[in-house]
């Protein structure tokens, strides 16, 4: 038995009898057979491909009822960038359920419309009971406690409409009015007809009078701020209603003899155009795994496992993309031709590599736009130009001859010969009692020795050089590295301090509280190490202000638990940090860098928005790029180093504090620095070699 009639449930019961004609198939629909919402859905080729192989009949009339185009418009500022090599398919939800209706008939699948189910238990003489009922669905609901669904409502506004406009591209446009910024996404699914939604933040909604309009009102309002695009044709409504998305995960997608399919399971954002294409991909895998077990619970097992990392994945992508029109406004600024490229790469699955193999005429054309833009350059003046990873980089005076930086460890002069345009140190004290361990560098005489005969080589090799300065405070006098992460010296330690008298493990020594004179004394050796820093012929000076050492310990409230004016509210855990900041910047006249914790990782710590608070202090107080980590302020912290983790950090901060920014968590090709740059998420990247 198949509760819900869309095409995740229409299309497994044909499947499914197809497979096993005897089996009696029954799907349970609560609307008339001509009765649908929304208006059109939009396949992949890949999907494509797996309709063909699992029933050719209606594989090839749904091809016969394809829209297809290859281009995207995006619509910005006043300006219209159209960008090829993307191949889309529509077609219309209501032709698609009437195919999938009639292929289930011929097959002898009975469908029972009109017919409102109440309790799964009407059928409970079925061997299988398959929910394909949707997010509110009665099946999800029935054992909400088995599956545990998470369900995250998106903060913004949506309404779904119909337009008579005949589209040939994906269409994206972007519409400021007093109210604020509204967003249609596009696409057509015949020669007559489109998919026009319209997105917008709520408080931008609320200001427009929407929340109390009707869809009639609605439909003007849409229909006159998008006039020039719409080109007199109308918006129409089908229960067009302003909807909260909300992304659905649950643990597991059956109980017993009952399994959930399509968005009764998942959900993704409706910015990558996947539900339709997720849930008729369950639909197959389901059938299949049931051919291949003989035991129900080994089939739904299968199924379960087979569609969870892939339905994931695509969860994955939804979310950077929905994330991306949240807060699309903190691009406003952007050039069209960025603002473009940003767009299309926001969910990671087209990359600047990729985006070259679609439309090579757009990305040389971005490419020049950055070249010019990074030297000065007329705008047009450079048609051939280098990928952004090798444009130079300019803070003022100060110039790198690239975009890619790495991180030297002990060896600097291999750093140096890698040819990246800035080389940063390992993590250097500016004491001895603020080592992590006895291995760490101290800033002293014989250090600075060393570092300055490393820096003219790495001068006379092309790139610049970089010095980490920091303090470990109560995550000091540790194991070397080689004897694992966080292992307290059994002997020859010394003493930590931090602002609370809190220990970095169970194991760790307990540091001492600072007082005052201890805030002194700490300024005016930072300030010295600047000192020293100018006189090695440092190029840049990068703080360390994360990974729970001494001055991320003050900035976090899981670290920093003073009733003091070092306590409490963010202006006053930032007061020593500041000092410092203050200190070095009066002492060392070249770009200042401030690595930060954009993330403690853990209920309780530093979060993202605070961070961007944090840099736009660092910026009023004479930072010049931030560096933006993740974790480790407190050990208990849960760690999700996944590719390019520190990026969406990096680009939060860059275009909302308005700082230059580096860019890293596992960087590891020229294709992530490139698209990261290009798309103005970072200045700079850190690559991981």
């Amino acid at each position: 038995a198949v509760i819900g009639g869309g095409p995740a449930g229409l299309y497994f019961a044909l499947l499914a009898k197809k497979v096993n004609p005897a089996d009696e198939v029954l799907v349970a629909e609560r609307n008339p057979p001509d009765a649908t919402f929304g208006w059109g859905v939009v396949f992949s080729e890949e999907t494509l491909g797996a309709l063909r192989d699992a029933d050719y009949e209606t594989y090839n009339e749904i091809a016969d009822n394809f829209a297809r185009w290859n281009a995207i418009d995006i619509y910005y500022r006043d300006t219209k960038i159209r960008s090829r090599g993307h191949v889309f398919t529509g077609i219309s939800r209501k032709v698609l359920l009437n195919i999938l209706q009639r292929r289930c008939q011929a097959l002898g699948v009975r469908i029972d419309f009109e017919r409102e189910v109440t309790d799964i238990n009407e059928f409970a003489s079925a061997d299988l009971i398959v929910g394909a009922d949707g997010i509110n669905g009665l099946v999800r609901r029935t054992h909400a406690e088995l599956f545990k669904p998470q369900i995250a409502i998106h903060p913004t506004k949506y309404v779904w409409f119909g337009s008579d406009l005949p589209l040939d591209a994906f269409t994206f446009i972007f519409r400021r009015n007093d109210h604020g910024l509204f967003q249609v996404h596009a696409y057509p699914f015949d020669a007559r007809t489109c998919t026009f939604i319209v997105e917008c933040p709520e408080d931008v909604w609320r200001r427009a009078g929407l929340e109390s309009a009707s869809e009639a009102a609605s439909i003007a309002y849409c229909q006159d701020l998008f006039e020039p695009e719409l080109r007199g044709r109308r918006l129409m409504s089908n229960r067009s209603l302003w909807l909260n998305f909300a992304t659905l995960r649950q643990e597991s997608w059956h109980r017993g003899n009952v399994v959930v399919v399509g968005d009764a399971a998942h959900t993704a954002h409706f910015s990558i155009g996947s539900g339709t294409k997720l849930a008729m991909e369950d639909s197959i895998a389901l059938v299949d795994a049931l051919r291949r077990q003989h035991d129900l619970d080994a089939a739904l097992n299968d199924y379960e496992m087979e569609r969870q990392p892939a339905v994931e994945r695509f969860q994955e992508a939804a979310l950077e993309s929905s994330s991306y029109f949240e807060h699309v406004s903190r691009y406003a600024g952007f050039d069209p031709r960025q603002f473009a490229f940003n767009l299309l790469t926001r969910s990671r699955r087209i990359t600047y590599v990729n985006l070259t193999q679609r439309d090579p005429e757009l990305v040389r054309t971005v490419d020049s736009w950055f070249s010019a833009a990074a030297t000065g350059s007329p705008d047009g003046a450079m048609r051939l130009s280098p990928p952004p990873m090798f444009a130079p980089f300019r803070i003022g005076e100060f110039s790198l001859p690239n975009r890619v930086a790495i991180a030297a460890g002990h060896d600097l002069d291999a750093a140096a010969r890698a040819g990246a345009g800035l080389v940063l140190t390992e993590f250097v004290s500016v004491t001895e009692d603020g080592r992590i361990t006895p291995e760490t560098p101290v800033i002293d005489r014989s250090y600075q020795g060393v570092l300055r005969r490393a820096a003219e080589r790495i001068h006379q090799s092309g790139s610049q050089v970089g010095l980490q300065l920091g303090h470990a405070g109560r995550r000091g006098s540790m194991r070397p590295r080689s004897d694992g992460v966080d292992r307290p010296l059994l002997r020859g330690g010394w003493r930590l301090i931090a602002p609370s008298a809190i220990a970095y493990t169970p194991r760790a020594a307990l540091p001492r509280e600072m007082a005052a004179r201890d805030i002194d004394h700490i300024v005016k050796v930072f300030a010295a190490s600047a000192q020293a820093a100018v006189s090695c012929a440092v190029d840049v000076l990068e703080l360390n202000l994360a990974h729970g050492y001494l001055l991320a310990s003050f900035i976090s409230p899981l670290t920093n638990h003073r009733s003091d004016e070092y306590g409490g509210a963010l202006e006053n855990r930032m007061r020593f940090p500041l000092q410092v900041v203050d200190a070095v910047r009066s002492a060392y006249p070249r770009p200042l860098m401030l690595r930060i914790s954009a993330s403690d990782w853990i209920l309780g710590g530093v979060e993202l928005d605070e961070a961007v608070e944090i840099a736009r202090l660092l910026k009023a107080h004479g930072a010049d790029l931030i560096h933006p980590v993740m974790g480790q302020t407190v050990w208990e912290s849960r760690a999700d180093y996944r590719r390019l983790f520190g990026v969406p950090a990096s680009d939060r901060i860059r275009n909302e504090a308005g700082i230059p920014t580096l860019a890293s968590g596992y960087v590891s090709t020229s294709d992530d620095v490139n698209t990261i740059l290009a798309a103005g998420r970072a200045d700079l990247c850190l690559l991981d070699l």
